[in-house]
């Protein structure tokens, strides 16, 4: 099948099979590495793309259902000037160490920053970020740094 989708604001025409999931297209036909394949079911985060702006899991997604529509990658994130931000916030806070489950956190927070419903408050937080497991900081730097990214 032939899907058109628009990959961090580039087109890309792709011939994919029905089965076939965003991660492994995203990953292993266009090279962008940043969703990583972990849980395989929706409840680690770290496979998060952002489809027409709202994190998804790409491990579960299937790529004919991102057809006609906007994907955006921690690559295409990390181009934009909302970025830096985001990069700021994450490393003085040392709200990463292995990076693993980084992109996707990112990425979830930048959405919830663009709607306007990223949360300020601990268990706010803790609420927003509940689909993205890090297994290596307990969690202190990435609420001290989101809470930073909240504030007005």
């Amino acid at each position: 099948m032939e899907i058109s989708v628009s990959v961090n604001g580039e087109e890309v025409g792709l011939a994919i099979e029905p089965q076939e999931l965003l991660l492994d297209v995203l990953r292993d036909r266009l090279g962008l590495t940043g969703a990583k394949r972990s849980c395989d079911v929706q409840v680690c985060g770290a496979c998060t793309v952002l489809l027409d702006g709202l994190p998804v899991s790409s491990c579960c997604t299937l790529a004919w259902e991102a057809r006609g529509r906007d994907i955006t990658t921690i690559e295409g994130l990390a181009e934009l000037p909302a970025f830096a931000a985001l990069e700021d916030a994450f490393t003085r806070h040392a709200a990463l160490q292995c990076g693993f489950c980084t992109p996707g956190l990112v990425l979830t927070v930048h959405a919830l920053r663009e709607e306007g419903e990223l949360p300020a408050d601990e268990a706010g937080i803790k609420r927003a970020l509940a689909g993205n497991l890090c297994r290596c900081t307990g969690y202190k730097g990435i609420v001290e740094a989101v809470r930073e990214l909240a504030a007005p």
